[in-house]
């Protein structure tokens, strides 16, 4: 059949008609139109996010399955996808992959924070003021002996190498102390409390002494100005964290006994905004006044739950546990896509005997720590350890000497690489085979 001129010119206009119409209508509601296609960027990051979810928690249970660490499934799953295997993950993911990390690091702390109790970290004292230094003050000085004549490196650079290892993860760290807090292994005696508290310290003191170490290295000199920055910063993140707590638990008490009911929902959207204030004023007071903004985290959560009726800090402290299943893939996926496997396959024989040598000393130091506590043989054992692991600070710091061009950068990197390859999944198992063992469980 033929048309007609005509009619194939009206049908022609009432086709292109409707294309723009729909196009014009698609645009207006936001549907997708026809021929339009979403921006390939957007897909590639939400691929990568599904990755990291599905992967992640894959593995995490294959591992659970085989009585393994969950960690060690979400470390392989970010090694495998990270750009130095498969390349699967967006670069915008790991652009941001730090600022993703924290935000998962904040989410446990404030967990930890609504777990613990006043009473038990009075009864710990001065075992967790000795574990926030004297275990990394022992590993910084067996690198700083050990590495020159082991690694062919300067006295300095050892040092400063030795600031780069000597902290303990809390991302590993401090869930494991969580879940022994929830199930009630150890808490008689305050052994979870004990390393919670003193691993929360012990980045505070290491991140300041990588920092005058990386000055003294790139010629400046060590001044007591320096480190009088570490009690400084702990005093004021513990202060202004307290602030914050009181202000926000009088705040809910407040609409309470006003009638204005607040969904625990929303009390935890507003505990977290106040935690990003907080770790943000770290950077903003930067150069005014030290401040520990992960510390002053876990301080708010701790009066929020001093203040608050019991109902409310228990609610809260669950909702932060399921937003912890979310939080806990990302941090660690993110931390093994961080681990550069060039760098830890260059590493030399001399490199994993440098790391354990280190980490004897620094179970030295930890032994020291709990000598003259109530603890048995065997809770000291956990203790030590509790104290391996290496993630998140390592996985943070490692690359900056690097980049700032030092002479001592690549084997610094490749060391902080290797430790946490070896560390993580060595503490991490440690702990999940011993805590039963080791550990008395408080009958509830």
């Amino acid at each position: 059949m033929r048309f007609s001129p005509g009619l194939r010119q009206n049908r022609l206009l009432k086709l292109m008609t409707s294309v723009v119409f729909t196009t014009e209508l698609s645009a207006f509601f936001n549907f997708p139109a026809p021929c339009r296609r979403r921006n390939s960027k957007e897909e590639i990051m939400l691929t990568s996010l599904a990755f990291i979810f599905i992967f992640g928690l894959t593995l995490a249970a294959v591992c659970e399955r085989l009585k393994l660490p969950r960690i060690l499934g979400m470390l392989a799953t970010g090694i495998i996808l990270g750009p130095c295997v498969l390349g699967l993950l967006d670069e915008k993911i790991l652009s941001i992959s730090s600022e993703l990390r924290q935000i998962a690091l904040i989410i446990i702390l404030i967990k930890a924070g609504l777990s613990l109790d006043i009473a038990d970290l009075k009864k710990i004292g001065r075992p967790a003021l000795l574990m926030s230094f004297l275990p990394a003050c022992f590993e910084v000085a067996a690198y700083t002996a050990i590495a020159p004549s082991l690694l062919g490196i300067t006295r300095v650079e050892a040092a400063l190498m030795g600031s780069v290892l000597a902290a303990v993860s809390p991302a590993v760290v401090v869930p494991k102390m969580v879940k022994l807090m929830d199930e009630g292994y150890g808490t008689k005696k305050g052994v979870p409390q004990l390393i919670l508290a003193g691993a929360s310290l012990d980045d505070v003191f290491v991140i300041v002494l990588f920092t005058t170490f990386t000055s003294l290295a790139q010629g400046g000199n060590i001044n007591a100005v320096s480190f009088a920055r570490i009690p400084v910063s702990i005093v004021c993140g513990i202060a202004v964290g307290s602030v914050f707590g009181l202000a926000v638990s009088s705040f809910f008490e407040f609409c309470f006994k006003s009638g204005r009911y607040i969904r625990n929902s929303t009390k935890v959207v507003i505990v977290l905004g106040l935690s990003f204030i907080l770790v943000s004023l770290e950077d903003w007071l930067e150069g005014i006044i030290p401040l520990s903004g992960l510390l002053g985290v876990m301080a708010m959560a701790l009066i929020i739950k001093t203040k608050c009726v019991p109902s409310v800090s228990s609610r809260l402290s669950q909702k932060f546990a399921k937003l912890w299943i979310a939080a806990e893939v990302i941090l660690f996926v993110l931390v093994g896509a961080a681990v550069d496997i060039d760098y830890a396959l260059s590493a030399g024989f001399g490199v994993v005997i440098m790391i354990f040598l280190a980490l004897i000393f620094r179970v030295a130091g930890v032994f020291f720590c709990v000598l003259g506590t109530k603890l048995s043989r065997r809770e000291r054992l956990f203790c030590m350890i509790a104290y391996i692991p290496k993630a998140t600070v390592q996985a943070a710091i490692g690359s900056v000497p690097l980049s700032l061009g030092l002479p001592c950068g690549a084997l610094i990197l490749t060391v902080a690489v290797a430790a946490i390859i070896i560390t993580a999944p060595l503490g991490a198992f440690g702990m999940d085979m011993t805590y039963k063992k080791f550990l008395e469980k408080e009958s509830r």
